[in-house]
């Protein structure tokens, strides 16, 4: 039975990591100068660690960085140093999106999966703009021209981040109207409601 629980986590997580490359390869808005809004990219990384935990969820993310890391490596040309090259892996892809395993967080905490859920993909997103933050400071602060550097990344980074956060909590929260994942079967909502 427990074999049987870690390749159902593992194969979720694979299936998850897939579709949330493949929602990452669609946009909802290219902005100008880089950046854009998926569909509900991150969610499926939201649910993986509302499901799993926080734990594990900090380890799908991770190779889900990867992943847009590979699909992403000619953003490391741009690095005038070996320190841009490793800012960029670690607060570009691999903590940015490493952190979305926070989205978990609150499951033990809250018990209404919507708000759990909601609040999770929250915080998981603003730590995700905290990571590009740090990085629009550091190594794409030539980008800044006669802005403070800060500013700049605060404001180029909002531009995507605000809207993809939005999307994903919403989408997290409306998931959870319909599906049950606190249970080894995802099970549709309706059906909870007839156990109780």
């Amino acid at each position: 039975m427990r074999d049987k629980n870690r390749y159902l986590k593992l194969t979720e997580s694979a299936v998850m990591i897939a579709l949330s490359t493949v929602l990452s390869l669609l946009t909802i808005a290219n902005l100008p100068f880089g950046g854009s809004v998926t569909p509900f990219s991150m969610l499926p990384l939201i649910v993986i660690a509302y499901r799993y935990g926080t734990k594990w969820g900090l380890f799908t993310g991770v190779i889900y960085g990867l992943v847009q890391m590979i699909l992403g490596l000619k953003n490391l040309s741009y690095a005038t140093s070996f320190l841009a090259v490793v800012i960029i892996i670690l607060f570009d892809y691999l903590l940015a999106f490493g952190v979305m395993g926070i989205g978990g967080a609150f499951k033990k905490r809250i018990s209404n999966q919507g708000l759990a859920m909601g609040l999770g993909a929250l915080a998981a997103c603003a730590l995700r703009f905290g990571c590009h933050f740090i990085s629009g400071c550091t190594v794409w602060s030539m980008y800044a021209e006669d802005m403070p550097v800060w500013l700049y990344s605060l404001v180029y980074n909002a531009s995507y981040m605000i809207p993809e956060a939005i999307v994903t909590v919403l989408g997290a929260v409306l998931v959870s109207l319909f599906l049950d994942f606190s249970t080894s079967r995802v099970l549709p909502m309706k059906h909870k409601k007839k156990e109780l």
